[in-house]
């Protein structure tokens, strides 16, 4: 997911997907300690989306 979608989302939408993103990571963390995660960089890249969002959303609340 690049920037320009997630900025054209509403702050309801948003929330949505963070919900979806930490159910993913969630996920995520436990494939890798049962050692079947195949692709570890998909950690890294869902906890960036979280953060991306999550600072979207405060800008769009803050004005």
């Amino acid at each position: 997911m690049n920037i320009r979608q997630i900025r054209e989302m509403n702050t309801n939408e948003l929330e949505l997907e963070l919900e979806d993103l930490h159910e993913e990571y969630f996920n995520l963390r436990y494939q890798k300690r049962m050692n079947r995660l195949e692709d570890t960089s998909k950690l890294s890249e869902v906890r960036k989306n979280i953060a991306r969002i999550k600072t979207l959303i405060n800008e769009k609340k803050n004005g």
